[in-house]
């Protein structure tokens, strides 16, 4: 990728920084700022759950195996994503100028061996340094498989995790969106006379089957997705997307280029959603139906909303009881930074602070809107700053990602895992509820009594006999 590609894509004109009188666009790259993800790694995570796809990274072994399938998104039709293919480029490869003639024989095994629809050819530091013609190979593999194979160039050293997702928006948009045409619009079973409206997500990942809780609302309002850019999406659905009535932009920071382009080439509206929490799934419903323009859908959509709202709100009063005036910690970023805010605070629970690592000004004044201008928001994680956020500010638990999960626990601090490695799902309507018997599950259970007690070796004969009582109640809490 030429340097002024790279630079017109920090200079997003969508993106917030281009917003404000100075137009300073995006942070440029410095070193060491690929530590928390390079552009290979966000190009490969934006485009790996496209699950009929071969993914082949042309790299070194550790390229592939360090960054393979990080995110717990999940499918239905196949599971091709979830094999790991790579060149695995070595030293001999870069001093004989093997690597080309590598990647086009890993294309042919690829295609022979699983037949996909399309090949992506992530592009890494070691081939982009050593000058691969990888879009003359990729031509060429086209041409004689006639498959698309798509090159991704996205090598780690031009810049963070962020820019990568672009890159890859970027080359969806440019090679792929546009190229066939989506099924016939299929009648609604309760009422055939009914127009049915197509629309796109960008930036849903379908975490832990997640987007799954959302679909069968949009399936009841006759509103057929034709893509999620990327969860549980195939190259075809991809293919379609510039026929959509309308977008919703999930993750703003990672692809908002995508909304820019699909606007600017298809006059497709956009806007900036979430599906976390009880108020923002109701906000993101009604967005679209401004945005389609249908009186009767309007009118459907207010009848679902009023409908889960009243049976969500009934079913989480239980769990509201028991985590009222809980305190929480929560470290993320991006919509969760604020999204989550919500969803929590609808459950009585108070957030001592909020992560704005990766989020926006956009997020960062929802944030404020939300938690007022007094909020607390951590532009820097460590595990001895948040251990010190969470005591001086009496925190019950800690909501963040798996890589603070052990800090919390050697805290003996109760933690809830919310990024891209968790178990469960937590978006829509049943999302809330999940969310809450998660955090209910957490924050009761007995271990956190025992492991903050006084240690066997350090107690009196008193301590003793209230550890055994103590014991004997939690079995039969459990029982």
């Amino acid at each position: 990728m030429k340097q002024k590609e790279i630079l017109e894509l920090q200079n997003e004109p969508a993106c917030e920084h281009n917003k404000t009188s100075n137009k300073q666009g995006c942070a440029r790259p410095t070193p060491g700022a690929t530590a928390g993800g390079c552009s290979f790694d966000g190009a490969q995570i934006s485009l790996l759950p496209i699950a009929d796809v071969g993914h082949l990274v042309h790299g070194p072994i550790a390229c592939a195996g360090n960054s393979w399938d990080n995110r717990g998104t999940k499918a239905t039709a196949t599971n091709l994503f979830r094999y790991g293919f790579t060149t695995d480029l070595n030293e001999q490869d870069v001093i004989m100028g093997r690597a080309e003639k590598r990647l086009l024989h890993a294309i042919k095994e690829l295609i022979e061996a699983h037949n996909p629809p399309a090949v992506f050819v992530y592009v890494t530091c070691v081939p982009a340094l050593e000058g691969n013609d990888v879009d003359a190979i990729c031509a060429l593999a086209q041409k004689r498989w006639h498959k698309p194979v798509i090159a991704i160039d996205a090598a780690g050293f031009y810049g963070s995790k962020n820019l990568g997702n672009r890159i890859a928006g970027e080359v969806m948009v440019e090679k792929v969106v546009g190229t066939a045409e989506p099924p016939e619009k299929p009648a609604m079973a309760n009422d055939p006379c009914r127009k049915v409206h197509d629309i796109v997500l960008i930036g849903e990942y379908n975490i832990a089957g997640e987007f799954w809780h959302v679909s069968p609302l949009f399936e009841e309002l006759g509103i057929r997705v034709l893509c999620c850019l990327a969860g549980d999406t195939q190259f075809h659905q991809i293919q379609t997307m510039h026929r959509a009535d309308a977008a919703m932009v999930v993750c703003s920071r990672a692809q908002i280029n995508v909304a820019r382009k699909l606007n600017e080439k298809w006059n497709i509206p956009w806007f900036e959603g979430s599906f976390y929490g009880i108020e923002d799934t109701s906000h993101a419903l009604r967005e679209f139906a401004r945005l389609l323009g249908d009186a009767q859908l309007t009118r459907d959509v207010e009848a679902v909303i009023a409908r889960e709202e009243t049976r969500v709100r009934r079913l989480l009063e239980p769990y509201k009881a028991a985590l009222s005036g809980k305190r929480a910690l929560l470290y993320t970023g991006g919509v969760k930074s604020w999204s989550v805010v919500s969803a929590l605070q609808e459950l009585g629970i108070e957030v001592v602070a909020t992560g704005t690592k990766k989020s926006t000004q956009a997020d960062k004044a929802r944030i404020q809107e939300i938690m007022g201008d007094d909020a607390m928001m951590l532009d820097s994680g460590g595990a001895r700053n948040l251990l010190d956020v969470a005591y001086n500010h009496h925190a019950d638990i800690m909501i963040a990602g798996g890589r603070n999960m052990y800090t919390a626990l050697k805290a003996k601090m109760p933690f809830l895992d919310i990024n891209q490695e968790r178990e469960h799902a937590y978006a829509g309507y049943e999302g809330m509820i999940t969310l809450a018997e998660e955090l209910k599950r957490t924050l009761t259970s007995p271990i956190w009594r025992h492991v903050n007690s006084i240690p066997v070796w350090r107690q009196t004969r008193d301590d003793v006999v209230l550890n055994m009582l103590d014991v004997q109640f939690s079995m039969k809490e459990v029982m």
